[in-house]
């Protein structure tokens, strides 16, 4: 039996006593009763609350808090997923919102709670067709885009510029063949967002720990980068953490040879690579962990796509 040896997917979760008391209190008025029971949900990145609460009423929900501190980009974050989540229509396979706010500096959203689970890591072949035949499923009933949001080259090109940044950067350490043909690589990240533009919702962000399972149905949860995109945009930036966490290498899952594809890879590597050279951000201790290994599986896979030795 495989084992998982891939880099948490997980920040320092806030415990609901933490959380600010003006929160808790608009939660426990959204429910109807006081909070009788918290779980803290690990996996994902933030440095904030997420929790499954069950008030003494009986009524439950999922939710997701964040406060300037320590991570003030974790609140910019949490106000575009309630953007995104509140214009979400029932069709997409995501919890419901049951209603977002803002206090203090604190951002606050409340989903409804759904009894299910990650899947299992590493990944089995089952769960991993699920998801898949899932995420393409939701691909085509999302185009066109049923939610207004920008284009992914708006959403993420300060990100996907990793190679082009490197060309001015200290290399040491940078894989040989990344360091090689930097140039190269740099020219064909820069066509990156024409390449992957579309008229598809995409998620933008699908791992393991951003997908729910629950009694064979797929729940995709956190969409703060959704943007428009080209329709195959998430099944390919899904493909190395699914790699890294056990499951079959990138290439045999797409083999697909479109030159677009290949530019969209080269950007996505590019953030893995460069990101996990830099500091860990605040309150989020094992990302840079988490994209490295991401990293190694995307560079072997762009190795293959090129063709370049």
């Amino acid at each position: 039996m495989s084992v998982d040896t891939s880099p948490p997917a997980s920040g320092s979760r806030v415990p609901w006593p933490e959380v600010h008391p003006g929160v808790r209190e608009a939660v426990e008025k959204l429910l109807g009763a006081p909070v009788a029971e918290a779980v803290t949900q690990e996996g994902g990145f933030s440095p904030a609350a997420a929790v499954r609460l069950r008030a003494a009423n009986g009524r439950r929900a999922f939710v997701k808090a964040v406060g300037p501190e320590p991570n003030a980009e974790s609140v910019r974050i949490y106000r575009a997923e309630a953007r995104v989540a509140a214009a979400l229509p029932a069709s997409v396979p995501a919890p419901r919102l049951l209603d977002a706010f803002e206090l203090d500096g604190w951002v606050a959203m409340a989903f409804e709670d759904v009894e299910g689970r990650h899947p299992a890591m590493p990944w089995r072949r089952d769960e991993l067709d699920l998801v898949l035949d899932a995420v393409e499923r939701m691909s085509a009933a999302l185009t066109p885009s049923p939610v207004d949001v920008p284009p992914i080259g708006e959403v993420m090109g300060p990100s996907f510029q990793g190679w082009r940044r490197l060309l001015g950067e200290d290399t040491t350490g940078l894989d040989p063949w990344a360091l090689r043909h930097l140039p190269a690589l740099a020219e064909l990240e820069s066509g990156w967002a024409e390449a992957a533009a579309g008229d598809t919702l995409a998620h933008c962000d699908l791992r393991a720990d951003n997908v729910l399972i629950s009694d064979g149905r797929v729940h995709v949860v956190d969409w703060p980068w959704a943007s428009r995109a080209a329709a195959w945009y998430d099944r390919v930036a899904m493909l190395p953490s699914v790699g890294m966490q056990g499951g079959p290498p990138p290439h045999e899952l797409l083999p697909d040879p479109d030159p677009d594809i290949t530019k969209a890879v080269t950007a996505l590597t590019g953030f893995f690579v460069r990101q996990s050279r830099q500091p860990a951000p605040p309150g989020l201790p094992t990302l840079r962990a988490f994209q490295r290994a991401q990293g190694v599986v995307a560079l072997e896979w762009l190795r293959q796509r090129t063709g370049w030795s």
